[in-house]
């Protein structure tokens, strides 16, 4: 059965159904701006604004169906929540076609990504039922990022990236904190200390109650959350390589997107939340 798309899992209205890429109205920006070193995530090397091997002259991907097989886990994971044909828009539209113009877009794309992140995030707080008092701060941050997010690469490279998100994420807390009230909110669990940036990796968690632990920025690798329950857990920002979702219930996580999803390992089991697709190696090691 084929997956659905992640627009099609959102309701209509939701910003979120404007930052998800579009690779056929890009100029394969993360394929040519990105470096990328050989590792179990990349089978070669690759230093930032050289075409990668496998990129045609079309600017399509000659192994993007065989990806993770071929050594390109690192590109399967990757997501620029559509950044990347926006950028690649303006550049058509504004800047002509130099050598100095490719630089400083291709240099661009990482700024443009963090802005769209932000702007998912920022999308998903306005959904949220939670969201109601700080409605007015969470639209205004939303409309700004997302004109932040248009501007011209030479607009993107002189942008203070780190204020942008000390004036986003404080309010992203908030959201959460309104969220988990009421809920569990464990900060130990078998052992292990929970919280923002915690080191969690390799965390024995199946099964835990996690039901409105503060998880920020946690180091979540390949630790075991099978069948646990993620209700109102901040997962923003948090390491989820190969950490184990199978049969976890994340419907209704907070800040979890598709990379750090794609990035996991889960089941037909796990419930993922809106606009979260589940990844085609999950589908096929499930058939298999």
């Amino acid at each position: 059965m084929t997956e659905p798309t992640r627009t099609a899992l959102l309701p209509r209205g939701d910003r979120r159904q404007l930052l998800v890429p579009s690779c056929g109205d890009c100029l394969a920006l993360c394929c040519v701006a990105l470096a990328f070193t050989r590792s179990a995530d990349f089978a070669h090397d690759k230093p930032a604004g050289e075409p990668c091997r496998n990129l045609a002259d079309d600017r399509s991907c000659t192994i993007h169906a065989e990806l993770r097989p071929r050594g390109y886990r690192g590109c399967s994971v990757y997501d620029c929540f559509g950044a990347g044909q926006r950028l690649s828009q303006a550049a058509v539209d504004s800047a002509p076609d130099t050598r100095t113009a490719r630089t400083a877009l291709y240099a661009a794309l990482p700024i443009a990504r963090a802005l769209h992140e932000l702007q998912w995030w920022l999308a998903e707080a306005l959904a949220h039922p939670d969201a109601g008092p700080q409605r007015r701060a969470l639209l205004d941050a939303a409309e700004a990022t997302q004109r932040l997010g248009g501007a011209g690469p030479e607009a993107l490279l002189a942008l203070d990236l780190d204020a942008v998100r000390a004036s986003v994420l404080p309010l992203l807390a908030e959201l959460a904190a309104a969220a988990r009230r009421g809920l569990p909110a464990p900060t130990r669990v078998r052992g292990r200390t929970l919280g923002p940036r915690a080191d969690l990796l390799g965390a024995r968690l199946d099964g835990a109650d996690l039901r409105g632990a503060d998880l920020r920025g946690a180091l979540l690798i390949a630790a075991s959350l099978r069948g646990a329950d993620l209700a109102a857990t901040d997962l923003l920002a948090a390491d989820l390589r190969d950490a184990d979702l199978s049969g976890a219930d994340a419907s209704a996580a907070l800040f979890l997107t598709q990379p750090q999803v794609t990035a996991a390992m889960g089941d037909a089991s796990t419930l993922l939340p809106p606009g979260i697709r589940r990844p085609d190696h999950w589908v096929a090691a499930h058939r298999d």
